[in-house]
């Protein structure tokens, strides 16, 4: 009962719509409709600016950890509860309930909650996220990338097993989110960084 209450939590609180919900305020556009049609902070960017677009991110970002970080106030300490909680909360924003399901692509988020069950790991991956996406100029391989390395460092760090297990999970759904910019990159039709 414990475990579904903070999994269900996690859930409903990753899945509400920063992204969404900033573009209807400023532009009263749907931005589903817009650039990529994704809700998350990339795309954001490109249509409010990139103030909007950082927040957007810390958004997401936060509302992935923040369950775990409550379920810890509430002495919640078992790794698979905390590694569930933070994967619902990527669910939640990758298909969100208020949205018809159809949200963002879970990188924000995922590192949020990376970085709530464990800083120094959630920081080696936004350093190869950094990194990657400097040198490849595109941003979807600096998420993807960034993403996949997360479980090796959970196992160099000899991390919960739950956390290499669900970390990895959150690595192939990001992927499997990217589809469309793997099927872009493959053609050279992805937007590097700088291009408009």
């Amino acid at each position: 009962m414990t475990a579904l209450f903070w999994v269900a939590a996690g859930y409903l609180f990753g899945s509400v719509p920063a992204g969404y919900l900033a573009i209807k305020l400023l532009l009263g556009k749907d931005i589903r409709t817009l650039g990529s049609g994704n809700i998350g902070a990339t795309n954001v960017s490109r249509f409010a600016g990139k103030k909007w677009g950082v927040a957007v991110a810390l958004f997401d970002m936060a509302k992935g950890g923040l369950v775990v970080m409550v379920a810890r106030l509430f002495g919640i300490h078992e790794p698979w509860i905390l590694a569930l909680t933070g994967l619902a909360g990527v669910c939640g924003h990758n298909f969100p309930l208020w949205l018809n399901f159809r949200g963002g692509k879970g990188v924000a988020t995922s590192f949020g909650v990376v970085f709530f069950w464990n800083p120094a790991v959630a920081a080696a991956g936004g350093i190869v996220w950094y990194l990657a996406m400097r040198l490849s100029r595109y941003v979807s391989v600096g998420s993807m990338i960034s993403l996949a390395t997360v479980p090796l460092f959970f196992i160099l760090l000899k991390g919960p097993s739950p956390y290499v297990w669900v970390s990895a999970v959150m690595a192939l759904l990001a992927i499997f989110r990217h589809r469309s910019n793997i099927a872009n990159l493959i053609k050279g039709s992805e937007g590097r960084i700088g291009e408009h």
